[in-house]
């Protein structure tokens, strides 16, 4: 007889760990089954986000930030760090402590919150039904009333640019460099190549971002895109728009990469090629056939608002539906579906999900662009503060950039805030806030911020909508 339970959930990401632990929490008998395998030849919990995706990544920007600070940043301050050096593999391995302490962290979680860990490949087979194939390769089938699929994403790979050991890597092969690449080429601007190109331009790579789009960052606030493309010039990144990469060869140890521009064919050369071309929902065989679960033709699970899938019975959360491929877009995600199988009343504010791009200064955003709202024929009044004007900023030596909040002209409502800034990150958390309280640019400008904080640009921003902004020259008057 195979084992029961109130809930299965198929991957331990972000999404599907979340999902298992709140289940517990509600009382439900609860099971995650996880593949990834460690470097530890171990099953490793956390899916990309802990393992190859969010968690490391940051830890390398933190590091190469930190160095970049103390090479060039110390001085002006009055410390004196005298012939500083970056010790590529300890970094790489100080990355690696990191995720294997928060993977197990989740082991920890699952015990203390009593959900069942099973390692394996999982696939649904009837609405109630999961078959596991375990590492050795024995089938075991659970039954379950309820199953959740957090199945995740994986990278995408382009016919140009086939992968190739250590010279052309996805996102994943980028955090594994074990020293700096002389000449480094990042195909596509996004989020990831952004980042993944910062880490290496900082610890001294000749960054080369080939981006087949006209325009950076198209669903980023224009102002804040424009602002954020020229900072990363200055630091050193050499972004190519409209350039569509067309093939590779592989030279001995030097990668060359054709691509295509306004002025014709071209050829460029590098040590190292990442390619950041955007991610794939990883849903192939977790469904078996004929079960009634709709996909579209990339490969996406149909869900409704409240991610159920077309089975009664079963859902779909994360990366492997519609909506943004962020962590804390699945997390919420499968808090959501917890509480609904619980039997309690739950729904998620899908225009309330912030976005980050961790480069430095950081760049955040939540809600519509300015032409986001123009394009859907909503009239609309901004305000803008730069931390330049910023006392707080002048002191932690972080004076560009700047914060944007977007409201409706007629009724004053908050539809939208974007930020390049230190620490944006954190401060975009005041604009989900507004959006989930459906707040006016007027409560922000009455609420009080605490002085000296990077904060207080938003505060002066919501104030500059209607051009009552006190450290900056004022647009209007009563």
């Amino acid at each position: 007889m195979a084992d029961k339970f109130d809930v299965i959930v198929i991957g331990a990401g972000p999404g599907g760990y979340v999902a298992a632990i709140r289940a517990a929490q509600m009382g439900l008998k609860t099971a995650c089954v996880e593949k990834w395998i460690g470097k530890d030849g171990k099953v490793a919990h956390g899916g990309t986000c802990l393992n190859v995706g969010c968690i490391p990544s940051k830890a390398l920007l933190e590091a190469s930030h930190k160095f970049v600070e103390a090479k060039h940043d110390f001085d002006d301050m009055g410390i004196q760090a005298g012939d500083v050096q970056m010790d590529v593999k300890k970094m790489i391995a100080r990355k690696d402590k990191i995720v294997k302490n928060l993977t197990g962290g989740i082991a920890g979680l699952f015990k203390a919150n009593g959900v069942t860990a099973i390692e394996g490949t999982a696939k649904v087979t009837a609405k109630d039904k999961v078959e596991v194939t375990d590492l050795d390769g024995k089938a075991s089938t659970y039954e379950a009333s309820n199953i959740v699929i957090a199945a995740g994403s994986v990278p995408v790979e382009i016919p140009p640019t086939p992968l190739t050991d250590d010279l052309i890597v996805d996102s994943t092969g980028a955090l594994e460099f074990q020293e700096t690449p002389k000449r480094l080429g990042v195909i596509g601007a996004g989020v990831i190549g952004l980042e993944l190109g910062s880490v290496w331009n900082r610890l001294g790579s000749e960054v080369t971002v080939l981006e087949a789009l006209d325009s950076f960052l198209p669903m980023v606030d224009t102002a804040i895109a424009k602002e954020t493309q020229k900072l990363l010039k200055k630091q050193g990144l050499d972004i190519k728009l409209n350039a569509r990469v067309t093939g590779s060869e592989v030279k001995g140890k030097e990668v060359v990469v054709k691509y295509e521009d306004s002025e014709g064919e071209k050829e460029i050369t590098f040590d190292k090629l990442i390619v950041c071309v955007g991610r794939r929902p990883y849903t192939k065989g977790v469904v078996a056939d004929g079960l009634g679960i709709e996909l579209d033709q990339r490969g996406f699970i149909h869900v409704d608002d409240q991610c159920r899938t077309s089975v009664p019975g079963v859902y779909a959360i994360g990366d492997c539906v519609r909506g943004p491929m962020l962590a804390h877009k699945a997390s919420e995600e499968g808090m959501m579906v917890a509480d609904i199988i619980a039997g309690h009343k739950a729904q998620m504010n899908y225009d309330a999900i912030p976005s980050v791009i961790y480069t430095f200064p950081e760049v955040a955003w939540v809600g519509m662009t300015e032409q986001d709202a123009k394009a859907a024929g909503i009239k609309v009044k901004t305000g803008s503060f730069p931390f330049a004007a910023s006392g707080r900023a002048m002191a932690n030596n972080a004076t560009e950039g700047q914060a944007k909040v977007i409201a409706d002209a007629e009724t004053d409502r908050v539809l939208g805030m974007h930020i390049v800034g230190q620490h944006a990150g954190e401060m975009i958390a005041q604009g989900v806030i507004a959006l989930e309280f459906g707040s006016s640019a007027e409560d922000l400008a009455l609420t009080c911020y605490a002085h000296p904080t990077m904060s207080e640009a938003v505060h002066e921003a919501a104030l500059a909508v209607e051009g009552h902004a006190i450290h900056m020259a004022n647009r209007k008057k009563r």
